[in-house]
């Protein structure tokens, strides 16, 4: 199946509606994807159609749990893009902040914001606990931290009441038991990846730390 239809139909099936231009910048994504992996090493998949299911659908999979008044989103450990620049294409409402501490992959996601034009999204070369001066609606992240640390990390630059968004396989049981182990309240929410037919859990922690 050809990367366009893919992608347009597995964002059908996630109930995300997308225009043209989205799909456009998505395949624009795709192609710089590839011709920097070959010297950046930035993903170890390789192929079109699994950048397109590993990658951009599970990214999208984060729009089924964000609500519509978040209105800003830090991408922790940003890599390449995922979820962050994934989900700047299809909310371009959202304000994004890519947190990206490694050089070559902050270089990648700068040039990246060029190609694409996109606006309302940029770039900070930096761990997230050494981030000062921002404040977000929301974090989220794929596979840096687990929930514990998450919320240890990165709870000072999310506002109260905010929220953290992490996107989880099978194996982050023991992750939910550790957050258990710490009183750390959570929402789970399950959802079928499409294509894979693979199971990803989406855990929503919401920020209850009180504003200054």
């Amino acid at each position: 199946m050809e990367p366009r239809e893919l992608l347009l139909n597995g964002l059908s099936e996630l109930g995300v509606e997308t225009s043209d231009a989205q799909v456009e910048k998505l395949l624009v994504y795709l192609s710089e994807l590839k011709r920097w992996n070959r010297a950046y090493s930035l993903t170890s998949i390789k192929t079109d159609e699994g950048i397109v299911v590993k990658h951009f659908l599970d990214s999208a999979l984060y729009l089924k749990v964000i609500p519509p008044e978040i209105k800003s989103i830090a991408d922790i450990g940003a890599g390449a893009g995922f979820p962050g620049v994934v989900l700047k294409i299809l909310r371009p409402h959202l304000e994004v902040i890519l947190v990206e501490p490694v050089r070559k992959k902050d270089t990648f996601l700068r040039n990246l914001i060029s190609r694409l034009k996109l606006d309302g999204i940029s770039t900070l070369r930096s761990r997230v606990e050494d981030v000062d001066d921002l404040e977000v609606d929301a974090v989220c992240t794929r596979a840096l931290f687990s929930v514990k640390e998450l919320v240890k990390q990165a709870g000072h630059i999310v506002k109260p009441g905010g929220l953290f968004i992490l996107n989880k396989g099978p194996k982050g049981k023991d992750e939910l038991a550790e957050a258990d182990e710490a009183g750390i309240a959570y929402e789970e929410v399950e959802v079928m990846l499409p294509k894979e037919g693979a199971t990803r859990k989406l855990i929503i922690v919401r920020n209850e730390k009180e504003a200054n």
